[in-house]
Order: structure tokens, then C-alpha cells, then sequence
């Protein structure tokens, strides 16, 4: 070791052990490093979703602790990154497991005290509260899917906006970066929250210029929406054009492209719909109507056929199911048109 090397080894130490007197021997534990402008943009620009559930589902993580099946979790992982709930695919399953079964005990424990109110317990009442307790296993379970579709849903129906603005802007002035951070003034939420992400990114170093951090942010939506990584990578392509015409045309080309593509998708859906839509009309219309054609026969024939059985299958069970299959139908719906928020504009207020 040469004298230079002594001289630092020497420093090095007698300040080692300096700090060691001053702090301790202990060292110091260091939480995640967080900003405080990260956390008022979060606060700002990604609101909590369904706080209750996102209670639960912690709450119920501490009780009884489940895992999913491991070739699912990294499927919930992306469900809930998507939906940004600040909870766990641990915390999922366990409220999807403790939740039914205290809605079962509690739905037993008011059975066995309907006698002391004056009511009646009967067995159709708790084998109502175990049967809807173990259907509600499989929605809360997918519940992070339906979220995230219909997250996706809404921010793809403000792709065709986004592009429109991001060319609008390229065209007047060839920056990439005013252009996202324009498309992300003028759209409303949710898309507009993920076009501040991006340029959140860049400012905070985790990417080093806005094509990086838009090209991690189009990995998400390759399996959703191609179009609109195609035609964001063709505005992209005019930035690195030679003579103006060829940039204009690769801005024009990139609208065109999620134009069309978004014509083709929603015809593809409106065609698709023939099955589901006879599915739903059955279910919410002519099964109901049937049922109250055949009911009178039914109670005049059958005498234990009770008041709350009709009561239980036309408020409860058919109105669940027509609403599930509804909501299903809409959450595979493909991009198309978003409506914009003027209830912001300061002219339109007073109105």
C-alpha cells in the first residue's frame, strides 16, 4: 500500500470513528426515501378509490392472512397497480375470504334473534344468508379486475383526445415534452393522471427524457390498446423526420392510424353483442314478466310458497345478476369517445 493509500485508510478511520462517538454504534435505519412534493401529488393528482374497500381489505390482511395462487399474483399485482389502490393481492384475498364469512355470522346471529323481535326464523332465511355468502367469494375475489377494466375503459375512451392533442401540439412546435405536458392540461382524469406520471418521471430523474418515460408508460397498454402505442410511437418517429412534409405526414399518419383502428375495434364489439345483449334481455325482461305470469299458479298450488321468497328473487337475486352481466359487458367495451369536464371552466359555472 503506497503513502497515499495509508494517508486515506488513516482519514477514513479516525472519521469512522468519530462518527461512531457522535451517533453511536448502532446505525441509523432509513425508511424509504420520499419527497414531499411526491406526496402532495399524489394527494393531488391520484385520488384514494374506494377508501372502505381499500380499509377492508388491509384490515382483513392482519386478521387472516391469504395468499393467491402464485401463478395469479403477478395478474393482481397489475390490477392493482392499474386502479392505484394502496392495497395487497394478500389483503384481496383475505377480505374476499373474512368478508362472506362474517356476513354469514352476522346474517345467522340476526336469524337466530328474529324469534326475540317478534319475527320468524326459518330455514329459507339461512340458507339465503349461506348461499349469497359463498357467492360473494368470487366477485370480491376479481374485484381488482373489474376495477382495472374499468379504469382501462375510461382512460382508453380519452386515447382518441390524447392523440389528437399530442399531434395538434407537434404540428405548431416539435417538442415532445410541451406536447405531453399539454395533452395532460387539457384531458380530464383518469389518462390525465398517467400523462402527469409521465412527465412526473422525468423531473424526478427516473427516466432520463420524456421518450423513455412514455415508451415505459406504452408497455402497460401493448395488450390493450395497440393503436394508441402505434400512433404515439409515430408521433414519436416525426421528431427524428428530415424535411417538414415527411413530419407533418408521420403526425397525420399517427392520428389516421387510431382513428381507423378505433372504427375497426367498435365494430368488431357491436357484432359480438348479438349473444350477450339476448343474454341480458332474457335475464331483465322476459324472465321477470314470465315469472309473474306463472307465480299466481304456483302459490295457488303450492301453499309454503312464501311472500319473501318473490321478494328475495325480484329485488335481490335478478336485479344482482342483470347489473353484473351489465357491467361486465361495458368493462370489455373498447376505446371510443370521452366526453370532456367542463364543469371547471369559470364562464360555465354559473350555469
Amino acid at each position: 500500500m503506497s503513502m497515499d493509500d495509508k494517508d486515506i485508510e488513516a482519514f477514513k478511520s479516525k472519521y469512522k470513528h468519530k462518527l461512531k462517538e457522535e451517533l453511536g454504534e448502532t446505525p441509523l435505519e432509513i425508511g424509504p426515501i420520499t419527497t414531499r412534493e411526491y406526496e402532495e401529488f399524489k394527494k393531488e393528482f391520484m385520488p384514494r378509490q374506494l377508501s372502505f374497500y381499500e380499509k377492508a381489505c388491509n384490515f382483513s390482511e392482519k386478521v387472516l392472512r391469504m395468499s393467491p395462487d402464485k401463478k395469479k399474483l403477478p395478474s393482481y399485482e397489475e390490477a392493482i397497480r392499474t386502479c392505484h389502490l394502496n392495497v395487497t393481492s394478500s389483503g384481496v384475498m383475505s377480505f374476499s375470504i373474512l368478508g362472506p364469512v362474517l356476513f354469514m355470522l352476522i346474517g345467522s346471529m340476526l336469524g337466530l334473534a328474529l324469534p326475540l323481535l317478534g319475527g320468524e326464523s326459518t330455514l329459507f332465511f339461512f340458507v339465503m344468508i349461506i348461499i349469497i355468502g359463498l357467492v360473494l367469494i368470487i366477485p370480491l375475489s376479481k374485484l381488482p379486475f373489474f376495477l382495472a377494466d374499468n379504469w382501462r375503459m375510461k382512460a382508453s375512451n380519452q386515447m382518441v383526445l390524447c392523440i389528437f392533442y399530442l399531434v395538434t401540439y407537434m404540428r405548431h412546435s416539435s417538442n415532445l415534452e410541451l406536447a405531453v405536458d399539454f395533452a395532460a392540461e387539457h384531458l380530464s382524469p383518469p389518462l390525465a393522471l398517467d400523462m402527469k406520471k409521465v412527465i412526473w418521471d422525468v423531473e424526478t430523474e427516473g427516466f432520463d427524457s420524456v421518450k423513455e418515460a412514455l415508451d415505459n408508460y406504452l408497455n402497460f397498454w401493448r395488450n390493450y390498446n395497440i393503436e394508441f402505442v402505434e400512433s404515439v410511437h409515430l408521433i414519436e418517429s416525426s421528431l427524428y423526420e428530415s424535411s417538414e412534409e415527411r413530419r407533418l405526414n408521420a403526425l397525420d399518419k399517427a392520428l389516421e392510424v387510431m382513428l381507423d383502428e378505433t372504427y375497426e375495434r367498435m365494430l368488431h364489439y357491436a357484432h359480438n353483442l348479438q349473444s350477450p345483449l339476448t343474454m341480458l334481455h332474457m335475464l331483465g325482461i322476459v324472465l321477470p314478466i314470465l315469472g309473474l305470469v306463472i307465480l299466481p299458479l304456483v302459490v295457488a298450488f303450492m301453499e309454503e310458497v312464501k311472500w319473501y321468497y318473490l321478494f328475495v328473487l325480484y329485488v335481490i337475486i335478478i336485479p344482482i345478476l342483470v347489473y353484473y352481466l351489465g357491467r361486465t359487458l361495458l368493462s370489455k367495451r373498447p376505446s371510443g369517445y370521452g366526453e370532456s369536464d367542463i364543469s371547471n371552466n369559470p364562464e360555465l359555472k354559473k350555469l
